[in-house]
């Protein structure tokens, strides 16, 4: 069954790393910063669905009606739904996007608005599995498996 994963996620918060350390060679990226447009990201999305091709929709998605598209389409064309939750970590997230540049560089209330909007995913939402994404020590990604009841 192939896999159609969601982040969840403020800006800065590794999403991106994330992807390309986990699921480069494996999944389709889904990025709406790369693709512009929503009619732009809904072609690619209808392209991986229809050809059964396994991906990643990696962008914040911070509300579960953000999420909700992804899903129920998902759902509805055979595929099993996995979200990372990366958990919030706003000091640590300004901190890293002082070190971006141009466009990728996000204004701090752009942050500080979809840190506000960030409800975490729930298996009510139809996930299949949700794990939870955070930074180690060493800065290593750590994903574990996550119930809503572990916050």
């Amino acid at each position: 069954m192939p896999e159609a994963i969601i982040f969840t996620g403020i800006q800065a918060s590794g999403k991106s790393t994330f992807y390309k350390e986990r699921f480069f060679t494996t999944h389709v990226r889904i990025n709406l910063d790369m693709l512009k447009t929503r009619p732009k990201e809904k072609m690619v999305l209808d392209a991986c669905l229809q050809a059964k091709v396994p991906f990643v929709v990696d962008n914040t998605n911070p509300t579960p009606g953000d999420r909700e598209k992804y899903i129920q389409a998902a759902k509805a064309s055979g595929f099993r739904v996995i979200g990372y939750y990366f958990r919030p970590d706003i000091a640590a997230c300004m901190e890293r996007n002082k070190g971006r540049s141009g466009k990728e560089r996000i204004p701090e209330a752009g942050l500080r608005r979809t840190y506000s909007l960030m409800h975490p995913p729930t298996y009510d939402e139809g996930y299949d599995e949700i794990y939870l994404v955070t930074m180690s020590e060493e800065g290593e990604f750590v994903a574990e498996s996550w119930r809503e009841d572990t916050r």
